[in-house]
């Protein structure tokens, strides 16, 4: 199959850490779907009892990842309060298991106390009044939990943000033992595929042959345009936050969020069901995450390692991609899954703590 080489710039915005997972669309997506799920539900009455008025579950969905800077608007003294007290809160967001792994287990290679399965443990407890201080260390209110879960549903759902790859210097993908072996010298922790680099040009051609045009913006609606200069590669793990949910939205042909609730929510998709107490299910999401992230790896080869600076000097290495010359069309698909998925299952969480 014909491949597509992938040249070596990162911007330094993706130099460390993992982003904003699905990007803005993408969260609304999964609480778009949620909100109409749960119309006239109790759970509805009760989560309404949390929300600001005009707030809904897809106009909150983006607030853990707005308190990490000032992209959203100003920070809010609720933002400020809430960073003030969790200086870990980007942590929250995604966890770090070899994505050939098939399940999450506590204490394992790439997890943390505070990563997004423990997280959303700890907030579930919350809404479901069994906290205490040994189970939430971080003092969540309830509003607190509310808007964290809603977040965090979407971000493990997201594939990469679960499935990391550990990369070896010649490129190879790797499973470490334990995390000592993750020695920046011998295996590399990729940054949840922020340091492996797809050409952005090559990618947005093979899209071009194989995904539909977007439709026109409606009027008053277009995004600006952005100020920074375009980078000439995208980073394997912003691609599927962004780009895949672009994608997918095109496939449906939906302009919005909310127009792509509505469509999927009418074609009666097939939604895997959890079981058990609900303070488990962030394992289930976790473990369907790997198998999810592995089909996001099939055909993905990485190059030998160069090395690049950021822009506050600090020398890290990237790896540059190649993938099967169809790639928008099974991730789009898979990414449309996840985002049905994502807003299922946060529906299916806040009635069964609200039945």
């Amino acid at each position: 199959m014909k491949k597509i080489a992938c040249v070596l710039a990162l911007g330094a915005a993706f130099a460390t850490g993992n982003v904003l997972a699905w990007g803005n669309d993408g969260h609304r997506a999964v609480g778009a779907i949620a909100d109409q799920l749960l119309k006239g539900s109790v759970a509805q009455a009760e989560l309404n009892k949390l929300l600001l008025p005009g707030e809904s579950l897809e106009k909150i969905a983006n607030w853990p990842d707005c308190v990490k800077g000032t992209y959203c608007g100003p920070q809010t003294p609720e933002m400020l309060a809430y960073v003030a007290a969790n200086p870990k809160h980007s942590e929250y967001h995604y966890t770090d298991i070899p994505f050939q792994n098939a399940h999450y287990h506590d204490h394992d290679v790439g997890s943390a106390d505070d990563d997004i399965v423990q997280t959303l443990k700890q907030a579930i407890l919350v809404l479901q009044g069994k906290d205490d201080p040994a189970t939430n260390p971080h003092q969540f209110t309830k509003r607190q939990a509310l808007i964290l879960i809603t977040h965090l549903v979407g971000d493990i759902h997201q594939p990469l943000h679960v499935g990391a790859a550990f990369v070896a210097k010649d490129g190879h993908f790797v499973v470490p033992a334990t995390q000592a072996q993750v020695d920046e010298v011998a295996i590399f922790d990729a940054r949840g595929g922020n340091n492996l680099l797809l050409d952005d040009a090559k990618i947005t051609a093979l899209s071009d042959a194989t995904i539909p045009a977007p439709l026109p913006a409606e009027e008053g609606a277009a995004k600006p345009a952005s100020t920074y200069p375009k980078s000439p590669t995208k980073p394997l793990h912003s691609y599927w936050d962004t780009t895949v949910v672009d994608y997918a939205m095109r496939r449906l042909s939906t302009r919005t969020p909310e127009q792509f609730a509505r469509k999927v929510i009418a074609s009666q998709p097939q939604v895997s069901v959890n079981t058990g107490d609900p303070v488990t299910w962030p394992y289930q999401w976790a473990d369907e995450s790997l198998a999810a992230s592995k089909i996001a790896y099939t055909d993905v080869v990485a190059g030998p390692a160069t090395q690049q600076t950021s822009r506050k000097g600090d020398v890290y290495n990237v790896w540059a991609l190649t993938v099967p010359d169809n790639y928008p069309v099974p991730s789009s698909a898979l990414a449309k899954q996840q985002l049905i998925e994502g807003g299922y299952h946060l529906a299916s969480l806040l009635q069964a703590i609200w039945p």
